[in-house]
């Protein structure tokens, strides 16, 4: 048995394992919530509207929304979400979106945090875009446009931009789990039999992972700064804002970094057994 084979057979099976996740974070409802690739967050959606409908002569369902609002302003927000009937949050997964509402409140106050409560997930899709501007208008309660509450139609350009991009992204990770998973099978191998030829397959198989993982993260991390960038920049006016997911970033950034550090844990064993051969060879 191979003992340092030990070190990069943990190594492929963490990354194995965190990959699997990114993929499949959201599986159901509430599961690894927590790993999105990015948060929309609609909370105050349409509070700017209602704040200045009473002097702009909005659209008479912005002005009953007005009348029936009494309270504190966590209670206005709640009101106006539930009035538009969206829900708080958006927060997108690789494979699909999950929606629900924070709780206690959309604010953070002096004695409690908001924090998301799941309350139903889209279908899993091979190739899934987020499209929020599709989302909202389909939840938006009939007779009411997005355009009435001024959405920027240069985050549907943002999301058209990307889109193929997130589907390269998809096969990306696919792929990356594949060498991932057969790295993990490789290295345990490996473990069992001594031989450069072994670290030598192991250190292709782990160098594929760490490519395909790698580009995957890199296209991921691209993508979703474009997109919460410009909701953040042309949404602030509407009341939305959006976070990247930095459990998810973490992830699969630290899935690349470890197939990077199995190969070369290989690729010095790979080195090690030539010279180990050479040795005796010598003394021949």
């Amino acid at each position: 048995m191979r003992i340092v084979a030990i070190f990069p057979l943990l190594c492929a099976f963490v990354a194995f394992v965190l990959s699997l996740l990114c993929i499949f974070a959201s599986s159901k409802t509430g599961y690894l919530e927590n790993a999105d690739i990015l948060t929309l967050n609609t909370s105050m959606l349409g509070e700017f509207s209602v704040n200045t409908s009473s002097t702009s002569g909005g659209s008479s369902w912005l002005s009953s929304i007005e009348g029936d609002i009494q309270g504190d302003i966590n209670g206005l927000i709640n009101d106006v979400a539930k009035s538009l009937n969206i829900h708080d949050f958006y927060s997108a997964h690789l494979l699909d979106y999950c929606e629900g509402y924070y709780t206690p409140s959309p604010l953070s106050n002096a004695t409690s945090q908001p924090s998301k409560n799941v309350t139903s997930c889209s279908n899993h899709t091979a190739f899934f875009t987020f499209d929020p501007t599709a989302i909202l208008q389909n939840e938006l309660k009939p007779g009411t446009n997005l355009s009435e509450l001024k959405w920027p139609s240069t985050i549907e350009d943002a999301i058209v931009a990307i889109e193929t991009a997130s589907k390269v992204m998809f096969v990306l990770y696919c792929i990356g789990v594949g060498f991932a998973g057969l790295a993990f099978i490789g290295a345990f191998v490996g473990f069992l039999e001594a031989g450069r030829l072994s670290a030598a397959f192991n250190v292709m198989l782990d160098l594929m992972a760490f490519l395909s993982l790698g580009i995957a993260s890199a296209i991921v991390t691209a993508t979703s700064t474009k997109v919460v960038n410009t909701i953040n920049q042309y949404g602030s006016d509407i009341g939305i804002a959006a976070y990247q997911g930095s459990t998810f970033l973490g992830m699969t950034w630290a899935a690349t970094v470890l197939m990077l550090v199995a190969a070369v844990g290989w690729l010095i064993e790979c080195c090690i057994g030539r010279k180990k051969h050479a040795s005796r060879m010598d003394e021949k």
